[in-house]
């Protein structure tokens, strides 16, 4: 009769294999690879980033040059340095919107969105973190880039009306609303691009919420002016960073207030249908 004998390996206990768990900071960190590992990033902040710094610059240097020769455009006769720095604001957040539609929007044309739905398949974590990445994202451009304008301009015109430093009143509080207001633009675009999936239908969206919808509203009477244009999302956005404010336009809070419910409205469209339709 043979025995069976077992050797010191047969005995050794399989090491089971480790069962990962989908949690936020997984999915997160997953989101903050991906936005890293695209050209289209990096290229698309630099711009915003030489967008709002050089025409902030170039709006110094010309008040500036329009002071020394004493003939001033209309345009810039009461700006400030804040206000000059800030020029270049409307430029930079097109860069940032559009690279938030394409943080969402540029995963379903290439069908990527598949896998990162397979991987979470509850959607929504995505949604959140896609939004909650490169919102912060874009808040530190935007608030790089305005205190850099800021500090760089100031110098530019200094020893004018203009001058102005960070200690005077109100021009923290401009420079972070800049930076706050910029940042909500990409969280927008984000929820544009998951809402409307389509890279070209997110960017038309978000130039015609931006830019084409206030001058259409110029076109109407004065006093309807007055009751829907403080309300639209760049006119809000504008009243958090304006140095001063009148009977026309928001209060900063009040327009952070009013983008916030801007921001919520698209990112509330965005998780119905990602929750409601396939992909």
């Amino acid at each position: 009769m043979s025995t069976l004998t077992t050797t010191p390996q047969e005995n050794r206990a399989t090491p089971a294999r480790p069962a990962y768990r989908v949690t936020g900071r997984r999915v997160l960190a997953s989101e903050w690879a991906k936005l890293w590992s695209l050209r289209s990033t990096w290229i698309t902040l630099g711009l915003a980033l030489v967008f709002l710094v050089a025409f902030g610059l170039i709006a110094s240097s010309r008040y500036r040059s329009g002071i020394g020769t004493g003939r001033i455009d209309r345009d810039f006769a009461d700006s400030t340095a804040v206000s000059l720095s800030l020029f270049g604001t409307n430029f930079a957040q097109l860069a940032l919107g559009v690279l938030g539609v394409l943080v969402t929007a540029g995963e379903y044309s290439t069908g990527m969105i598949r896998s990162t739905l397979a991987a979470v398949p509850r959607r929504l974590p995505v949604l959140w973190s896609k939004a909650a990445v490169f919102g912060l994202v874009a808040l530190a451009v935007g608030t790089l880039g305005a205190f850099a304008a800021f500090l760089i301009g100031s110098g530019i015109v200094s020893d004018t009306p203009a001058a102005m430093n960070l200690s005077h009143a109100g021009v923290l509080r401009s420079l972070l609303g800049a930076g706050l207001y910029l940042g909500l633009v990409g969280v927008i675009g984000a929820a544009l691009g998951a809402l409307l999936r389509s890279v070209a239908g997110g960017i038309s969206v978000l130039v015609a919420g931006l830019m084409l919808v206030p001058g259409l509203i110029s076109l109407l009477p004065s006093s309807w002016q007055g009751d829907i244009s403080p309300y639209l999302p760049s006119e809000a956005g504008g009243a958090m960073f304006a140095l001063t404010h009148d009977s026309t336009t928001l209060s900063p809070g009040a327009g952070l207030l009013v983008l916030l419910c801007w921001t919520a409205l698209a990112l509330g469209g965005a998780a119905y249908r990602l929750v409601r339709t396939d992909v």
